[in-house]
């Protein structure tokens, strides 16, 4: 009886240490997971973080993309503007340059008729 109250009192002295290591071991564990999540969120920070920094740089950009298309679209309309400017003048110099030269020419033929008249 001795040795069986002695066995059973190593046996639950064994299951007891063999208990505490157990929970040791998954105290350890959890500890290691909490540590886990603390980097995984540290990770998430920053991200989140670089995120707010890249949607702003967005914001700011697409604002001055805008106000470049707004210019551009304003210069576009000039520049077709001085276009057309430019070909209504070419046109109309080419009607007074042949105007002159229709111009010219009668008044040479006026000289030339005149002199032989005044050469008479």
């Amino acid at each position: 009886i001795f040795f069986r109250i002695l066995f059973r009192r190593r046996g639950m002295a064994e299951t007891g240490a063999s208990l505490q290591n157990t929970n040791n071991e998954l105290v350890k564990s959890i500890e290691e997971l909490r540590e886990k999540r603390a980097e995984c969120d540290r990770c998430i920070t920053k991200e989140e973080e670089e995120k707010a920094r890249i949607v702003h740089e967005l914001q700011i950009l697409t604002e001055r993309l805008r106000r470049i298309d707004e210019g551009l679209n304003k210069k576009y309309t000039a520049r077709a503007e001085y276009d057309k400017a430019i070909t209504e003048t070419e046109n109309a110099f080419g009607k007074i340059l042949e105007s002159s030269k229709t111009l010219l020419h009668v008044l040479r033929k006026e000289s030339q008729t005149l002199k032989a008249k005044v050469g008479e």
